[in-house]
């Protein structure tokens, strides 16, 4: 499919046009980083504690963060996770809120106990089903004995065990996802009586919410995350310029990892001036980006490999501009319905990847941008510099032939004239 034929866009003649839009880009986020001296992380890299949490309704996300700063948990977030029908949320807390291992633990209790100020405090002398733990729950009815086991003999901690891990396996199943709304529910796991329904109602009340799963990330470990994260993507660019090396030659290798590294900057940049979050995600994405980026400069270079064996007297300007032109519309096509996928992401898909969504948004643009504005001029320059502007190098041939020298226009006129 092609959107336009035979396009005439002199690119290269552009450059210095897409080089005032690269640098006041570049420059911004540079001096945003170096004035909040970094960037903004989540939890996973500055340490600090998740908690999820399910509700039986929608929660009331404003009235939770009122209640968690009234109790003076500053710099939490909460997210939105998973299908809206879940009503789930993942409470998080600052690693300053929670610096010691201790009050790591003391924040999740601190969370518990907003969510009680909110849905309604415990009744007197009972327990929360919902977040009550096996071990305890097997206590609990080990010592008060509903099914009158110890006058029948045997294990009576075995067997309270055994029927409290199947109501805790029940609770926290796919089905209920970790919250109970009737004690009746329970009656389908294998014993559980009328008379075990009977001491739960009396003992347990069953709470709006569950917290279904906690996280704990210290501080040395969201440290070793940055720097594993900052290896894995350099080590993602020299590989790449290896290959691209092996490929093609070194220059083209060169300037696609400037391409790429441009346009990851320039995205970190937009996360520093709009104070976003870096968490594992983005950086999954960034490197998602760095693919992406580079996949699109490969099929720019692939076609200007093919046309300097073509046309090994043709000068590098308009060779490269005829490259450009003759994949503009293979770059439309695959860019603009990339762009289509993660712009539902970033719209429709919720939260919990917005981080993610916002990279691919802005790294398809730039990246596609790139190809085209920032490593096709860099190959040009490098060729003009090095004496091959008038006559590009033939890649792909050996390394030790030389291409025949053009022939002037009055030598070729000569030679006319002589036949």
């Amino acid at each position: 499919m092609e959107f336009f034929h035979e396009p005439k866009i002199d690119w290269m003649g552009k450059k210095w046009f897409f080089i005032g839009i690269s640098i006041p880009l570049l420059v911004a986020g540079l001096i945003s980083m170096a004035v909040k001296r970094g960037f903004t992380y989540g939890i996973d890299f500055r340490g600090g504690t998740l908690v999820y949490v399910k509700f039986n309704a929608p929660p009331d996300l404003g009235r939770i963060r009122a209640e968690l700063d009234r109790q003076q948990l500053k710099g939490e977030t909460l997210v939105p996770y998973g299908p809206a029908a879940n009503h789930s949320v993942i409470v998080g807390l600052d690693l300053k809120t929670t610096a010691a291992s201790s009050a790591l633990d003391a924040g999740q209790r601190t969370i518990v106990a907003a969510l009680n100020g909110i849905y309604g405090e415990a009744p007197a002398g009972k327990t929360d089903f919902n977040n009550v733990n096996a071990p305890t729950l097997a206590d609990g009815l080990a010592a008060a004995d509903p099914l009158q086991l110890a006058s029948k003999g045997g294990d009576i901690q075995a067997q309270y065990k055994d029927l409290a891990n199947a109501m805790y396996a029940f609770r926290n199943s796919s089905q209920q996802g970790g919250l109970i709304t009737d004690f009746q529910q329970l009656n389908g796991v294998k014993g559980v009586t009328p008379a075990i329904v009977s001491f739960l109602k009396d003992n347990y009340y069953l709470s709006n919410y569950a917290v279904s799963k906690v996280e704990i990330v210290g501080p040395k470990v969201g440290a070793d995350l940055r720097r594993q994260a900052v290896y894995v993507t350099l080590a993602g660019l020299g590989a790449m310029l290896i290959y691209i090396w092996y490929r093609f030659e070194l220059i083209y290798g060169v300037a696609a990892v400037i391409a790429t590294f441009h346009d990851v900057l320039i995205t970190l940049g937009i996360f520093s001036l709009f104070n976003k979050e870096i968490t594992l995600t983005v950086i999954a994405a960034l490197l998602t980006l760095v693919g992406y980026s580079m996949n699109d400069t490969i099929v720019v270079f692939d076609r200007i490999r093919e046309n300097v064996r073509l046309s090994k007297r043709e000068s590098m300007l308009p060779l490269v501009n005829r490259s450009i032109n003759q994949t503009l519309s293979r770059t439309i096509l695959t860019s603009g319905l990339t762009f289509l996928a993660v712009l539902s992401l970033f719209l429709f898909g919720g939260e919990v990847i917005h981080g993610f969504a916002t990279v691919l948004v802005v790294g398809v643009i730039i990246g596609t941008y790139s190809s085209i504005a920032i490593a096709s001029p860099v190959l040009v320059y490098w060729q003009q510099r090095t004496g091959g502007g008038t006559r590009p190098t033939a890649v792909g041939t050996s390394k030790g032939s030389t291409p025949a020298p053009a022939r002037s226009r009055a030598e070729r006129q000569t030679a006319g004239a002589r036949r």
